[in-house]
Formats: C-alpha cells, structure tokens, sequence
C-alpha cells in the first residue's frame, strides 16, 4: 500500500514538474522588426514588419500609426496558429499623413500559455520621417546641344539627398555625379539608333523616400546621317578568323556560321560587357583637356557606319560599326587619349585584345584590336602614355586600332572628344562653371 501512495506521490510530482516546466518554457515576447527602420519614408516606401516567435508561435499583431495626438490604427490581425514567422506590408497611403515625424506602434503577443493563458506580449515604437515632397530640381546648365550619336552634359542642383539621379533619355539612364560644390554634373548621350522624336532628355531625381520628379532642359538636338558601307567577306578571311572565334561559339560549324554568330551574339555580349564596366567610374573627372588620336593614322571606318555583310555575292548580315579605325603603321604604339583608370585589359569577343580606360563620370575609351597589352586593369595612365601595341586580334581584318568612346556603355561619336572647341564649349566649359 505505502509502495502505491509513494508511486502517486511520485507522478503527481513529475507531473506538477511538467506542468511547471510547459508553463514556464516561453516567457519571452515576439521579436518584432521594421525595414527600413530609419530614414525618410513616403506612402511609395516598401515598409515592412516582421514578427518572429520560435517557441509557441503567434497569436496576434496590432500596428498603430501615432502623428502628435492622433492615434491612427493600422493593423488588427489575428495570425494562423504555429506560424513562427510572418512579415506585413505597410500601406501608409491608407491614412491622411502630413509631412513630419511620425511614429509606428507595434504589438504582437504569442501562443504561450504564460501570464495565465494570456500569452507574452512585446511592445515597440519605431520613429520615422513621412515625407511625400519631391526634390527640387534646379538647372545650372544654359544650352545644351547635341549631334545625333554625340555627348551632352548638364550640371544641376538638388535641394535633399538624393537616391536615384541623372538623365532619363528613352531607355538609357545616364546617372548623374555630385561633385564637390555641391551640384551635380551628369554626360548623357542622343543614341546614334535613336528616332529624333524620342530624343527628350529629362534630369530625373528620387530622394530617400523614394519621391520623384523629373524636369526638362533647353536643348537643341541636330541631325546625322550616317554612312553604309558594303563589307565583302573573303574566304580567307573567314577561315583566318575561325580558329580564334571556334572557342566563343557553343556548336562550332562551319567558318561562315562561326562568323555570323560572333558578329552577332559576341558583338551583342560585348556591348553588355561595356555597359557593366561604365559602372566602375569615378565621380569626378579625371580628364584634361581633349583627347588624343593615334598620330599618323588614316581613318578606315567611321563611327556609326552601317555595314551590310556579303559573302560570295550574297547579303548575309548587318551590323553597326561603333567607333573609328585607325591604321598607321603595323604594331604601332596605342597612346591613351587622356588621364584615366584601367578598368579593363583583357580579351573581349569582337574587340580582342583590348584595353577600357575610365575618365570620370561614366566616360570611358576603348582601345581594340591590340597584339600586346602594358597596363592592367587598376592602372592610373596619363595622356600619351603607351598603353601597348596594335595589331588584328578580333573582328579585325588587319593591322589597326578601334579606339571607341562610351557615355555610361552608350557608344558616342569619338570625333567631338578630339575637337578642343566642342570639348570646351559644351563640357569642360560647364564643369568649370559648376
């Protein structure tokens, strides 16, 4: 009998022990957590909260949005049982908020039996800004003209930070670059592909809060007719080049759909590459004065020649050539057009061996074709140094330099670069200015 009472004294206590031990395993409230937590928001800001209870799971989550006296609830939601985690959206646009600092609530209680059944609670106040004003765009710039397929610059003024800012042209994005002063300078381009009735630059800014607003310049945009040209593929040359081009190529066939495809897929490759390497560009300039070309050197293609491709007398492709050909001697030394970072020397598709060279707010030159490189990406190069030696590597037919110039990876007409007048009257004559 004693043994009995003894084996129920014993399980009364290890089940008061249990009791004990359930009641008490969750004593902590949810973690509760805001993104963005700090900074300007607006009613287009993605805010989120996320609540997080790993022991009992959550029961329920209350959000009131506090502006001076005024208590504006936001959310009452009772939360499935055993969710752990769950993340809400905010839509402040839901409210009348003015402009000014407000603050976000937040209470969340969990599935614990503590407290006597009425679970843990946490309880937490987030500030933050509403702003819903977008910046002020002030226009320093006066004229602004641009040759189809050239460059442009416009300097400008923001009244905040800014988040996102630069030149909206169609597609492309020019980012804009603050600069000391305190203005913002930003080279945009008119694509040489782009119809005259699309071409209305617009400097667009978004601050922190993710306000917008975009504005107009006075600009004058002139017409270029560029020329075709009629490219007769050889034979030989065909041949010449597969073996360099086989290793580019997913199913090699013969030499002529090896060339198709590096002249189409490479060269349209190539030019994301360029787009990738405007992102490492410094913010202020690192030019001076024009740029150079090679001395000496006859001109055999144009910038923005439209080649038709013929083969055996019969049209097999089109492509546009970005940049100029230059041909002096064989191997002749490639100088830099101007001061400049390395950010590329290497192989490159269509370009072969070649170099990239950034001069500061997203202008870059490229140097292609080349048999020997000097300098490696990093490199600081001045004007006229020897950046190695040139030669037919790519989608080159024999001896000569590509020199291109990029405006954010948008190719540009190389010519206005050259020319110390244009150079001075529509950018460097701003960037003193600003």
């Amino acid at each position: 009998m004693k043994s009995i009472k003894k084996f129920f004294t014993l399980l009364i206590l290890v089940g008061l022990i249990a009791c004990i031990i359930f009641y008490f395993r969750d004593t902590e409230g949810p973690l509760i957590s805001l993104s963005p937590a700090t900074g300007p928001v607006s009613s287009k800001t993605p805010l989120s909260l996320t609540f997080t209870d790993e022991a009992t799971g959550l029961n329920d989550v209350m959000v009131t949005i506090i502006q001076g006296t005024t208590h504006m609830p936001l959310v009452n939601q009772t939360i499935p049982r055993q969710t752990k985690e769950i993340s809400l959206a905010l839509n402040l646009g839901s409210l009348k908020l003015k402009d000014g600092q407000i603050q976000i609530e937040v209470v969340a209680t969990d599935q614990s039996i503590y407290h006597l059944g009425k679970g843990n609670s946490s309880r937490q106040l987030f500030e933050i800004t509403y702003d819903t004003r977008p910046p002020i765009i002030s226009i320093l710039s006066k004229a602004h003209n641009l040759t189809k397929g050239g460059s442009g610059l416009v300097t400008y003024r923001l009244n905040e930070e800014a988040e996102k800012t630069g030149v909206q042209v169609g597609e492309h994005f020019f980012p804009g670059f603050l600069q000391e002063s305190g203005n913002y300078a930003c080279l945009f381009a008119y694509p040489y592909d782009m119809p005259e009735s699309d071409f209305v630059p617009r400097v667009y800014a978004s601050d922190l809060a993710d306000n917008e607003r975009q504005t107009g310049i006075y600009y004058r945009a002139n017409k270029k007719k560029f020329r075709k040209r009629k490219i007769n593929l050889s034979k030989s040359f065909i041949q010449q080049k597969a073996p360099e081009f086989e290793p580019m190529v997913p199913e090699v066939g013969d030499p002529l759909d090896t060339f198709l495809y590096v002249n189409g897929e490479i060269r349209r490759q190539n030019r994301e590459k360029m787009a990738e390497l405007a992102q490492q560009t410094s913010s202020v300039p690192l030019w001076q004065d024009r740029f150079i070309r090679l001395r000496g050197a006859a001109e055999l293609a144009l910038f923005a020649d439209h080649r038709d491709y013929y083969y055996q007398g019969k049209p097999v492709d089109k492509a546009v050539h970005l940049g100029y050909d230059l041909a002096s001697v064989a191997q002749a030394e490639i100088p830099a057009a101007n001061d400049g970072e390395v950010v590329w020397a290497d192989y490159l598709g269509i370009y072969g061996l070649c170099i990239v060279i950034d001069h500061g707010l997203g202008l870059q030159t490229l140097y292609a074709h080349m048999s020997q490189l000097d300098v490696q990406p990093g490199d600081m190069v001045v004007k006229n140094q020897v950046l190695g030696r040139s030669g037919a590597t790519g989608m080159a037919g024999g001896d000569h330099l590509h020199f291109g110039v990029f405006v954010s990876g948008i190719a540009v007409q190389p010519l206005e670069w050259w020319d110390k007048n244009w150079l001075k009257n529509n950018i460097d004559g701003k960037l003193q200015a600003n």
